[in-house]
C-alpha cells in the first residue's frame, strides 16, 4: 500500500484546503408575499410563518406563556 515519504504538516494541509469555499446561498422571491428568502427554508412575513407560498403558522396562533 502506498504511504507518504514524510508527514504532511498542518500548515501545508490547510493551505491546500483554502480553495473549498461556501457558495452564496440562492435567494428566491415568493409569488404570494413578494418576500425574498432562501430556497427550502421557512420565513416570516409580518407575524405569519410561510413555506412554499403557504402559511404554516398564523401570527395570532402563537401564545407566549410566562
Amino acid at each position: 500500500m502506498a504511504h507518504p515519504k514524510s508527514k504532511t504538516s498542518k500548515q501545508r494541509k490547510r493551505k491546500r484546503r483554502t480553495h473549498f469555499k461556501i457558495d452564496v446561498p440562492q435567494v428566491s422571491i415568493c409569488k404570494s408575499t413578494g418576500e425574498a428568502h432562501q430556497f427550502h427554508r421557512a420565513y416570516y412575513h409580518g407575524d405569519d410563518l410561510y413555506y412554499r407560498g403557504k402559511v404554516l403558522i398564523k401570527g395570532e396562533d402563537i401564545e407566549i406563556v410566562e
